[in-house]
């Protein structure tokens, strides 16, 4: 999706909280990393991370507040698409068992067709209630 629409639509992954930190609440028997205690410490998680999976989209580091992922329902993966106007257009469920690529596509397509959209009313689609 992205290399199909990059030179329309921005991109970005967003960095969130370590899913599985071996120090976390919901460790895994594959994870090997604390989690981050400094933006620093994050920000480099990070970097290993898109370097690991070899993202070539653009990516950004959630604060250590967690703003965006609290304010997002972000963890442990989501996928948004938000109009030029700010409004949220599509608010996908969950990951992984809810994480709809194809949605997200349809949405785009619409929003590149200029169909008229219907914001989602909150951060929180409907299905996620």
């Amino acid at each position: 999706m992205y290399e199909a629409y990059k030179d329309k639509v921005a991109f970005f992954v967003v960095y969130i909280r370590e899913a599985h930190a071996i120090d976390g609440h919901l460790p895994m028997e594959f994870g090997t990393i604390e989690d981050p205690i400094t933006a620093a410490e994050r920000s480099k998680v990070a970097r290993k991370c898109v370097a690991g999976m070899k993202l070539s989209m653009p990516a950004i580091v959630d604060k250590m507040d967690d703003a965006v992922s609290l304010d997002y329902h972000g963890w442990p993966e989501r996928l948004y698409l938000v109009g030029k106007d700010g409004k949220v257009v599509y608010a996908g469920g969950p990951g992984p068992f809810q994480f709809e690529p194809a949605e997200l596509d349809a949405a785009i397509r619409k929003m590149l067709a200029g169909a008229k959209s219907t914001p989602v009313d909150s951060a929180i689609s409907k299905k996620q209630r």
